[in-house]
């Protein structure tokens, strides 16, 4: 597997390790000799990683697996080419994986990870027992930090996977059972967006929760870091804040029905729902101050997890929020924008990082300081830093001068969830 590091190459790698299979990887952090926490989960079940510039593909190798992220000449398919190795899409591969499990795939430009996450906590509370495989770890789905997060091993027939529409890759699923989120202009333009879920629609054969196209519930409440609303005829609890949980929640909770969840089982088990790592998670405490870890790196993900803590933090937060890429960064710049002009208060802070780099051949001729001249009419106050060291030491000095949450936020940089712990009173993370 190449980019094994990766969140959908990770969860991927141990649902295939579940499976019985025998499993290499190579990474570009590896090359610096960077173990993240995943390789080294990974490494302790028996996977032999290798440096992305040395990957261990040889006549013996069954197969590659790559990403959309996986370039050409990268050094692996250059081996798989010299020795005719089969080369698979990650999608393509974990599609063959659930083949003979009936499968709830959960699509939508925001929230797919966290329906997901809920859809497998429901049916696995009403004794389904499905395998689960999710862009985001679950507390409590790692085994003691003996498995990667991110996979729900199970038994039973149904499997629920979050499907990714950003490379367009959702269309290699057939599923029984689906669940669209929402659509939004991200990785393509909203046209192309819409066009494309309506043809994973069409490759559902069973119930689809569309919450594009119907309103699932009513009387949304939230009230500090839950919320609640009436769907089915009950009440239903919501143990993770914020109004985009609550419609999250409604998509689950209506997908759980419609495959025969019992409503009253389902009912307790969103009750207790852990959470998804990376949303919105509480990592700590620093002083007075709550420290969270957030995953949102598009303008709505930006602005539903601004609006959630300044409900919660109305004295101000201090936010570091990294760009993940150069293109999504060109691409929604003027609305990234409009975003932070419309969300950032006189009493917050934002500091914007340098634009994550994942090497290849990327154009860099756009970078963070693009967006800090559009937003220098900002209410709250607007820094610059490198690095996440530079980050980490701005966040800290927020936090000192009064702000209520400390906030690391953006997706594929691993320092961003490291930053926030380093960040916590160690008796307190």
């Amino acid at each position: 597997m190449i980019g094994i590091g990766g969140v959908g190459m990770s969860a991927l790698a141990q649902a295939l390790l579940d499976a019985g299979e025998t499993v290499t990887g190579a990474d570009r952090l590896l090359d610096s000799r960077r173990f993240t926490p995943v390789l080294s989960t990974l490494a302790a079940q028996g996977v032999a990683l290798f440096p992305q510039d040395a990957p261990a593909v040889d006549a013996e190798t069954s197969r590659v697996v790559v990403s959309s992220a996986v370039e050409d000449d990268n050094p692996g398919l250059v081996l798989a080419r010299k020795f005719s190795v089969p080369v698979t899409h990650r999608a393509t591969a974990l599609a063959g994986l659930l083949s003979s499990k009936k499968l709830l795939a959960v699509a939508g430009t925001c929230g797919k990870s966290t329906v997901t996450a809920m859809a497998g906590h429901i049916l696995a509370g009403d004794g389904f027992d499905p395998l689960v495989v999710n862009g985001a770890a679950v507390p409590g789905w790692d085994c003691g930090g003996t498995r990667v997060g991110s996979v729900r091993k199970g038994s039973g027939e149904w499997a629920v996977a979050e499907v990714d529409e950003s490379d367009k890759s959702l269309m290699a699923f057939s599923p029984a059972a689906a669940v669209i989120t929402n659509a939004a202009a991200d990785h393509f333009g909203l046209d192309e967006t819409r066009k494309l879920f309506d043809a994973f629609r069409a490759k559902t054969s069973g119930p689809i929760v569309d919450s594009r196209a119907e309103t699932l519930y009513t009387q949304p409440s939230t009230e500090g870091w839950s919320g609640s609303f009436s769907m089915a005829g009950r009440r239903w609890t919501v143990p993770v804040p914020g109004l985009h949980n609550i419609a999250n929640a409604a998509s689950a909770v209506s997908a759980a029905l419609a495959i025969g969840a019992d409503p009253e089982a389902a009912q307790a088990a969103l009750a207790t729902f852990p959470g998804v790592e990376r949303r919105l998670q509480r990592v700590g405490v620093r002083g007075g101050a709550a420290v969270i870890d957030d995953y949102a790196h598009n303008p709505d993900k930006l602005a539903a997890m601004w609006k959630t803590l300044a409900a919660a933090f109305p004295g101000g937060i201090a936010v570091a929020w990294r760009p993940h890429g150069y293109s999504p960064l060109r691409k929604t710049l003027d609305a990234l924008a409009e975003t932070f002009l419309r969300e950032v208060r006189r009493q917050d802070v934002l500091i914007l990082m340098d634009v994550y780099d994942a090497g290849g051949t990327a154009d860099r001729s756009i970078s963070a300081d693009d967006l800090a001249r559009r937003i220098a009419g900002c209410a709250g106050r607007v820094l610059r830093a490198r690095d996440a060291a530079e980050a980490h030491d701005m966040l800290a000095a927020a936090g000192d001068a009064g702000a209520a949450a400390l906030v690391t936020a953006g997706a594929r940089d691993p320092a961003l969830p490291e930053t926030a712990k380093r960040l916590c009173d160690r008796s307190n993370s």
